[in-house]
């Protein structure tokens, strides 16, 4: 056996609770806004990895990511967890733009489609999630996730519940 070789990686975080409290004070695509003009911070899973909203207008948001090893799988490619959670980021947040102040969605069920495999070579990825319908209890979105040669790694659709503030 080749000997094994180790990495550390450290995060840092800000307050959950402080930006889910800002949510349902807005309008959807205000606070979306905010988070990719800075004004709010990211969630923490976009700070665990390392995604970045990089922009949003109504219906629509695109997220980046650069593969990383620390979302390797056993066979050395990005582990489809990691590949679903830009996904179901990216339709969450493009659902979110086209909600009221006072409502907020989570998330009821995303089914995954993987097309090719996601490597370090891969590049910066980039997901796109669209809003296809969106009602006043159901919206209905998809997403497209393409590697930095604009090829489709894995595409998502998603239903989510929209409800008013907690």
């Amino acid at each position: 056996m080749s000997e094994t070789i180790t990495r550390e990686r450290r995060i840092t975080w800000t307050d959950p609770a402080a930006l889910a409290a800002e949510a349902p004070g807005s309008a959807g695509l205000d606070f979306i806004g905010k988070i990719v003009r800075g004004e709010l911070p990211p969630p923490p899973i976009a700070d665990l990895m390392e995604m970045r909203i990089v922009s949003a207008e109504p219906g629509s948001v695109v997220f980046t990511m650069a593969p990383a090893e620390y979302m390797f799988n056993p066979i050395g490619s990005v582990h489809g967890g990691a590949i679903t959670t830009i996904l179901d980021s990216a339709i969450g947040c493009a659902v979110q733009t086209t909600l009221p102040r006072g409502t907020v969605y989570t998330t009821i069920d995303i089914q995954v489609r993987f097309v090719r495999a996601v490597t370090l070579a891969s590049g910066t990825l980039t997901a796109i999630g669209t809003v296809t319908h969106s009602g006043r209890r159901l919206a209905v979105g998809e997403a497209v996730l393409r590697d930095a040669d604009g090829r489709i790694c894995a595409t998502a659709t998603s239903s989510c519940m929209v409800v008013g503030a907690a």
